[in-house]
């Protein structure tokens, strides 16, 4: 709690608490489509900026996003762990709708399905041209790369980046990383110095693409692999920070997203370019001091309460959609899809997809609720919770808990609990962000009508954890089958 009243002190420190009457300007400015960069890192947590309360490091530039647009502070990853993240994020859906759960190792036979639609995809319909820098994680056989799903440019890697001895699941399931050049791989066995470059090389990608695509519609994913674990940074940011490696991180990252508004200022993009910033999940509470900070929410990184899924958000489109705001609505990963889709006056995907337009909110509507209620799904199709308003029903679970262990130091990890027995409850989240109150005894109503929400998302979706099949899930894409 005292982390979340630290970023409430942050945010006014900063002046950009939202006003009120804010009007849009986006239907007279919006002649055209705007380029857009979606920036998404890596087991970031919902207090590792400074306007939610970072300590020992600064973020101005991530800072600026927020003054100059949009900060949704009720924002959740689609789910709590990489590969489903990035799925729901690309295609709008729940990542076990379209089959993908938990993060698809070196083995995996399965990956992103060709016939879901991406964002890419529906934006290279539009004549974007589309690159993505950084992390993949949807599938490393050929026919799941990025330039088989609506991207014109890849230059990363094809998974995470944790190829090293002391992952959790053991050091000998793991061979060397690739880092990939479209479909070709440039190099077979990344080294710990090629991944101290990386955050300035996929930034120097980025700052290029935009100034080859300054008379053409652009769409860049810049998908860091960083901070999470094994961490890296250039020598350029080693030792800057307060907060030792992690806080250097940081500071990179932020350099990253300054390098980027800057080139936007320089080439008159930056009122023809929305910026989108946010996490795929929350922090991995267990590498201690090498993790981030969940702001006071509990648990972190695979697990569904709030620590593992909240995390922060940001839009900004000079000139177009309001600044200096904070947005409490709901809202989602999957959401992006379906706002960008009604930005661009493009056609949602064929197939059913899960997300809601938040374009309402950017233009100015702040009572807007486009999303009334979300449902966090984990393991490979268990509904563990549900929210609608302020209230989150927690059903009995097994789950990954990284409370009552010594947390790991300086890249070592630490325990953790894989199968603990969540009781579940019935929390106020805005009276109880932490979720350590139940009282589902003395709001049976609440309850009632948190179930018949999660009722629906059965019927629908499925739940392993009431041995539901349900009846609207689609396969994933399968190697060689």
């Amino acid at each position: 709690m005292k982390a979340l009243q630290l970023s409430i002190v942050s945010l006014l420190f900063l002046g950009i608490l939202s006003f009120v009457g804010c009007s849009s300007k986006y239907e007279k400015q919006n002649e055209t489509e705007p380029n857009i960069i979606l920036i998404y890192l890596d087991d970031m947590g919902y207090g590792d900026i400074t306007l939610t309360g970072a300590s020992g490091y600064k973020t101005p530039n991530i800072d600026r996003l927020a003054k100059e647009g949009i900060f949704f502070s009720h924002y959740y990853s689609p789910q709590a762990v990489c590969s489903a993240s990035r799925a729901g994020l690309l295609t709008g859906c729940y990542p076990n709708r379209i089959g993908i759960t938990g993060a698809l190792g070196n083995k995996s036979k399965s990956g992103i399905s060709d016939k879901e639609e991406t964002i890419a995809e529906i934006l290279k319909k539009k004549g974007y041209a589309t690159a993505i820098y950084g992390k993949w994680h949807l599938g490393y056989q050929e026919q799941f790369l990025p330039t088989n799903h609506g991207f014109d440019e890849f230059y990363g890697i094809p998974y995470s980046n944790d190829m090293w001895p002391y992952h959790p699941a053991g050091n000998d399931l793991f061979p060397d990383l690739p880092l990939f050049e479209n479909k070709k791989i440039i190099n077979p066995a990344v080294t710990p110095e090629d991944q101290t470059q990386f955050t300035t090389e996929f930034t120097e990608r980025t700052v290029s693409f935009i100034k080859k695509n300054q008379e053409n519609p652009f769409f860049i994913y810049l998908a860091h692999p960083m901070p999470h674990v094994p961490l890296f940074v250039s020598d350029k940011f080693k030792g800057k920070s307060e907060q030792g490696l992690y806080g250097d991180v940081m500071m990179e990252i932020d350099w990253s997203i300054g390098q980027i508004l800057k080139t936007l200022e320089e080439t008159g993009l930056d009122k023809k370019t929305l910026v989108i910033f946010t996490s795929d999940n929350g922090p991995w509470l267990n590498y201690g001091n090498h993790a981030g900070s969940t702001g006071g929410f509990r648990e972190g990184k695979g697990v569904t309460f709030e620590g593992g899924q909240r995390v922060p958000f940001l839009m900004r489109w000079k000139g177009v959609i309001p600044e200096g705001v904070i947005c409490n609505s709901l809202s989602s990963g999957i959401d992006i899809l379906p706002t960008i889709v009604d930005i661009v006056n493009a056609p949602l995907p064929e197939k059913k997809i899960d997300g809601v337009s938040l374009l309402p909110i950017l233009q100015g509507d702040l009572d807007a609720n486009p999303r009334t209620s979300f449902y966090y799904y984990y393991r490979k199709n268990s509904l563990e919770a549900v929210r609608s308003g302020n209230w989150k029903l927690v059903f009995p679970h097994p789950g990954q808990s990284y409370e009552g262990f010594q947390r790991g130091r300086d890249g070592m990890p630490g325990k953790v609990n894989g199968n603990f027995p969540f009781t579940g409850g019935l929390f106020n989240l805005r009276s109880d962000p932490g979720e350590r109150y139940d009282v589902s005894e003395s709001n049976p109503d609440i309850v009632e009508d948190l179930k018949r929400i999660a009722e629906e998302a059965r019927k629908d979706l499925g739940d392993d954890l009431t041995n539901n099949p349900g009846n609207g899930r689609r396969e994933p894409g399968y190697f060689n089958r």
